[in-house]
């Protein structure tokens, strides 16, 4: 009598774990569905507008395809759209890159943005006074984005600009940000970000991270050394609003072994919070 065939599948408690799905960007659209006054198409332009990174500044349709989740079809026709209107272009009829039109649409945030607009003139003073790079930056999302700039010819591993994003939690600014948010919007955060370590200094721990920016909160300022970026230290202070919401940020960043903690301190830091006192007057 033979005996029967030991079973070749693992219990279904025993079983790995399928790997979960990865979200795309078309994904999330889902969550406008049944919404009249979603305009759908809109969005997925904006999709494929955004899959253009530093990284990939050239796709096909098919690439494009894949990292955003929409169907050829529908990469095509936003390709088609944008190439119509002088927003995107393909040089060889394949690979698809952005066009220098593409810069008006940030020119003209940063032109009918009072923060930005009149960031930018008190941090060029700054600048050819102090001989140092300064920011300004709000928070999107769990990133900071850089909505003003001025920068010092010196050699920085971090080509930051207008537009540039960054985390949050791991960066001066981003901490100032997070340090005012409401109680509830800070909560948030810190259960969904994910505390990438960048360096071997980045702070990792949720714990270590609420402690940070209680300081921030007690001393008015962040100081962040070398956790995004070895080399990178950076102070940043806030920027109110009439009704007393920290609206912005505004930064000095440097080389760490040019720059001290100490000089910070002592040199810099009264300069940041005129310079933050007098850009919140113009949102008065």
């Amino acid at each position: 009598m033979s005996l029967a065939a030991e079973p070749t599948t693992l219990p279904t408690s025993l079983a790995p774990a399928a790997p979960a799905p990865k979200t795309t960007p078309a994904a999330a659209l889902d969550a406008f569905i049944g919404d009249p006054n979603f305009m759908t198409s809109l969005a997925r332009g904006l999709v494929v507008i955004q899959s253009f990174t530093q990284q990939s500044p050239q796709m096909t349709i098919s690439q494009l395809s894949i990292k955003t989740g929409l169907s050829r079809a529908a990469v095509r026709r936003c390709l088609y759209t944008l190439t119509k209107l002088g927003f995107a272009g393909a040089e060889d009829g394949s690979r698809y890159s952005l066009r220098p039109r593409m810069l008006s649409l940030s020119h003209t945030y940063t032109t009918s943005n009072t923060l930005s607009s009149a960031a930018q003139p008190i941090l060029e003073r700054m600048s050819a006074a102090l001989r140092e790079s300064f920011s300004v930056a709000t928070l999107d999302g769990e990133d900071i984005v850089y909505i003003a700039r001025t920068q010092v010819n010196r050699v920085m591993a971090v080509d930051l600009h207008i537009g540039s994003r960054l985390p949050a939690y791991c960066t001066s600014m981003g901490r100032i940000l997070l340090a005012y948010l409401p109680p509830e919007q800070l909560e948030q955060y810190l259960t969904k970000v994910n505390l990438i370590p960048h360096t071997t200094r980045t702070i990792t721990s949720v714990e270590k991270l609420r402690l940070a920016l209680r300081s921030i909160r007690r001393n008015g300022y962040a100081i962040c050394d070398q956790e995004y970026e070895v080399g990178l230290r950076s102070i940043a202070v806030p920027v109110y609003s009439s009704s007393g919401r920290v609206v912005a940020t505004l930064n000095l960043s440097g080389n760490a072994p040019r720059l001290s903690v100490l000089e910070m301190q002592s040199r810099y830091l009264t300069p940041l919070r005129n310079a933050a006192n007098e850009l919140s007057v113009f949102l008065n």
